[in-house]
């Protein structure tokens, strides 16, 4: 019986360096990972939805939760009455009054849903809209002073800052911390 273990053992320690040089062997030949960082950042796909400088009053806050306070949109300001246009194909999913403002919802596929506050529109649902058709014009109600628009965006029931479709987001940078001044 001894016999039979000890050449198991002589085996199993010539079966592990193969095993291991057939392991790295393999690992090696693996296409390396994609990471976001290596990925190129999309254009900006989404155009402006009002004529005039893009001045944003109020930006995107998103919540620390799902009912917590923020700012789940931006605030444009666009002069009351002024044209509103739509920022990229879709299909008016609703149009009507919510508390106390009017507003017009544009479902654009792939997830993407944005709202547009207060808005005078006679869209009904179901109109399908170009990038840069009108919408409606600027009305008065909501949260945000006279003149401006609340734009809101959704991808997959989760509000996105707005900005990251206009391209006005600028690309985050890490800078060196805590690094002890110089003697």
């Amino acid at each position: 019986m001894p016999t039979s273990n000890r050449s198991r053992r002589r085996r199993s320690r010539t079966r592990r360096p193969a095993l291991v040089v057939a392991l790295v062997a393999a690992l090696l030949t693996l296409p390396p990972p994609a990471f976001a960082a290596d990925a190129p950042s999309p254009a900006p796909a989404w155009s402006w939805p009002t004529a005039g400088a893009r001045e944003v009053v109020e930006p995107f806050r998103a919540p620390a939760h799902d009912y917590g306070p923020g700012h789940r949109g931006i605030d444009i300001r666009a002069g009351q009455g002024a044209t509103v246009t739509a920022p990229e194909d879709g299909v008016v999913a609703f149009r009507g009054v919510v508390v106390d403002r009017p507003l017009l919802t544009i479902d654009h596929g792939e997830g993407y849903v944005s709202t547009f506050e207060p808005l005078a529109s006679d869209l009904a649902p179901g109109a399908v809209v170009r990038a840069g058709d009108e919408i409606g014009t600027v009305a008065v109600g909501g949260h945000a002073p006279a003149g401006t628009l609340h734009v809101g965006v959704r991808l997959n029931d989760v509000y996105i800052n707005p900005m990251l479709l206009f391209g006005g987001v600028p690309r985050a940078v890490l800078l060196p911390c805590c690094a002890s001044p110089p003697r």
